[in-house]
């Protein structure tokens, strides 16, 4: 752990800022769950909870069966990172997003591009995109390399799906 020299007081209610430069920094944002841990000797940690990282099993067995069944090369997001991927998709796994690829994610919409792909994260692209929304909240994102086995009707069709899975599954 690295020592921010940052100090903060806790205010009467209980609260304490986290300062700017670290939320810019870690990519925390208005809303976004943090998880709470308490170590044996006092140390107080915040961590940023990754719904979908919850699920990162269901999900690396979720893209194998679009790869091996229907052909695409699939991966799953979380809001900051790739938590499983598939096929020609798989070098994304665990990278960061490409700040474009967060932005269409956040329009909350399928986001096709056609004739070329969009860069997921550096190196990695796909051709479409569908976000992950569980309880009306944005938590990630399904993406397919179109053009392989199935048509590009079928693999947003095939994201959407598996959107829709993971989504209802966090709402058990």
């Amino acid at each position: 752990m690295k020592a921010t020299g940052i100090v903060r007081r806790i205010d009467d209610l209980g609260r304490v800022v986290i300062p700017k430069e670290i939320r810019r920094t870690q990519m925390i944002r208005v809303g976004d769950p943090l998880e709470i841990f308490v170590s044996s000797t006092g140390e107080v940690i915040f961590k940023k909870y990754s719904p979908v990282g919850e699920l990162a099993g269901e999900a690396e067995h979720l893209v194998e069966a679009l790869y091996k069944n229907a052909g695409v090369s699939a991966l799953v997001t979380d809001r900051d990172k790739v938590v499983a991927a598939a096929g020609s998709l798989r070098p994304a796994a665990g990278q960061a997003l490409a700040p474009e690829y967060s932005s269409r994610m956040e329009a909350r919409r399928l986001y096709v591009q056609d004739g070329t792909l969009f860069d997921v994260c550096a190196g990695v692209g796909a051709g479409l995109m569908t976000p992950i929304l569980s309880s009306g909240d944005l938590i990630g994102s399904v993406a397919i390399r179109q053009g392989e086995a199935a048509s590009q009707e079928c693999a947003a069709m095939l994201a959407r799906v598996a959107a829709f899975f993971l989504g209802r599954r966090l709402e058990e």
